[in-house]
């Protein structure tokens, strides 16, 4: 990637990026933006790009690791003006940015697995293309200015771009070119993706972080492709729950109606297409 070149087209006055690093080759872009952020290295807006992540990590603390220069792996910082309790749905824009900027720069028609994996159509069967992984951070002043530190999320987004079926990590991943992309060349992608951010971030903010009036939740239920479905939610601590994905309320938490005819709102876990209504039943991919 041209680093020179993404700075110009992204970072600016008027930007919500303020810098772009591109490194040649790091174990997880999360890791090392979160790093700095605490050491008052990275403020609002630092961006971190890697051609290659050798320890990339998922939801559920997954491994994940592909080949250099088949993806784009990035992760962003930002300290949301918004109150806390609705930072939940930083991801989840993350995940409405990425599939609209998927689908106009690549021409694919991408869907939302909950809470925010990619999904894309291969032969008929959804694959994961994509993930996305938000961690809070202790954020430093930075080191030319004085004042108290804040809290901050480093969101990482991982795409698998142009990697063929003997590079996939798991049978459940895709890659944009497998997906029929109609452009894998990642500069172009990375800058989409980017600006969509900014542009959903910009309109949740500006809305105090309420998922309706900035419509994000709106734009999210239209592209999650778990609505509707018949799922198992495998919950931390090992429980499960099984049923109809009604909704996604407005803290982003996803509400199962069970067979007893209770609706349940999950807030983490891992969920399931269930097979029989056109899923999958795994999940695979890339994260940062």
């Amino acid at each position: 990637m041209n680093a020179a070149s993404l700075r110009r087209a992204l970072t600016g006055q008027d930007s919500l990026w303020t810098s772009l690093d591109v490194v040649e080759r790091t174990g997880s872009t999360n890791t090392d933006l979160a790093q700095r952020a605490r050491e008052g290295g990275a403020r609002e807006g630092a961006v971190l790009v890697a051609e290659e992540q050798t320890a990339g990590r998922g939801r559920l603390e997954r491994g994940w690791s592909a080949p250099a220069r088949s993806g784009v792996f990035v992760s962003v910082l930002v300290v949301p003006p918004v109150p806390q309790e609705r930072w939940g749905w930083v991801p989840l824009i993350a995940g409405v940015a990425t599939a609209s900027a998927l689908a106009r720069t690549a021409g694919l028609d991408t869907k939302l697995k909950w809470p925010n994996d990619v999904l894309v159509d291969i032969a008929g069967e959804e694959r994961k293309t994509g993930g996305i992984l938000a961690e809070r951070t202790d954020v430093a002043p930075a080191r030319d200015e004085s004042g108290e530190g804040a809290a901050g999320i480093v969101l990482g987004i991982g795409l698998n771009v142009s990697l063929r079926e003997s590079e996939l990590p798991v049978p459940a991943a895709g890659s944009l070119v497998l997906a029929g992309a109609r452009a894998a060349d990642r500069d172009p992608l990375l800058r989409a993706v980017l600006r969509s951010f900014e542009d959903w971030y910009g309109r949740w903010t500006a809305a105090d972080g309420d998922p309706l009036v900035s419509g994000v939740l709106e734009a999210y239920a239209a592209g999650c492709a778990t609505l509707g479905r018949h799922v198992r939610a495998e919950l931390p601590g090992g429980g499960e729950l099984v049923g109809e994905a009604v909704a996604v309320d407005s803290d982003g938490r996803l509400v199962i109606g069970t067979e007893d005819g209770v609706q349940r709102p999950v807030s983490a876990g891992d969920i399931v297409h269930l097979r029989g209504d056109g899923g999958h039943g795994g999940s695979g991919g890339t994260d940062a």
